[in-house]
């Protein structure tokens, strides 16, 4: 079995080491035997998405995105085919606000790709601090850290989880993240992967179930330092 990961615009959206959730699904792959490579996409690359199976888009400034915004608007038609089509998505931050209606901020409008129905507002202050949720998708907690102006509202998707500890989507609503289909948006960086080895693994699994279209049940990991890495935190900042 092969999987094929797709990077875009690692060069402006690579917030808080969002660059090791590549490291990680590659090492996860490699544990078990999966073949897998990584293709990186630059501003001026054209993009197969017929040739991907987990797609990575992560967070930037606002002047990053703003760069990134135009740009991503001339993919939109073959990203939202490849959405549509189950295809595998992990947005972080800036990612997760592009996938979108909007993002507002007092500098001016970014267009987003439309692909999940949320949008985002500029609000005052900035989000910032460790975040644990519940997620109905994992056996563990899902930790990561979070650092953003923006407030998502979302639509007609629903949450990744809900927040134990920190601020989450708009410091309000309790909920942090989104899901639809087989896209995961987020605001935790870390980068969010190694800490969280089953959303890692659940992004394979989706992945290698698409391509193959079978039922696929991925061989265990020991993971004995991801799960201390991720209980210290649920045990630092939840009251259990």
């Amino acid at each position: 079995m092969k999987i094929t990961i797709g990077h875009l615009y690692p060069d402006l959206l690579n917030l808080y080491g969002d660059r090791g959730n590549i490291m990680c699904l590659m090492k996860r792959c490699e544990w078990r035997g999966i073949e897998a490579e990584t293709v990186s996409f630059e501003l001026n690359d054209k993009i197969s998405f017929e040739n991907l199976d987990i797609v990575l888009l992560g967070g930037g400034s606002d002047r990053e995105q703003m760069i990134v915004c135009t740009k991503l608007q001339e993919i939109r038609e073959d990203f939202s085919r490849y959405v549509e089509d189950g295809g595998v998505v992990i947005a972080v931050c800036g990612g997760y606000q592009l996938l979108g209606h909007y993002y507002r901020t007092d500098q001016g409008e970014m267009k987003g790709l439309s692909l999940v129905d949320l949008y985002t507002e500029q609000g005052e202050g900035r989000l910032i601090g460790n975040v644990v949720l519940k997620s109905d998708l994992f056996e563990m907690p899902v930790t990561g850290f979070e650092n953003h102006g923006g407030r998502t509202t979302l639509g007609k998707c629903r949450p990744l989880g809900k927040v134990l500890c920190g601020y989450g989507n708009d410091g309000q609503s309790g909920y942090e993240g989104a899901v639809y289909k087989n896209v995961i948006g987020t605001y935790l960086h870390g980068p969010i992967l190694p800490k969280n080895p089953n959303l890692a693994d659940y992004l394979i699994r989706k992945a290698l179930e698409r391509k193959y279209g079978k039922e696929i049940s991925l061989e265990p990991l020991k993971d004995k330092e991801e799960r201390e890495a991720n209980d210290y935190v649920v045990r630092r900042f939840v009251q259990i």
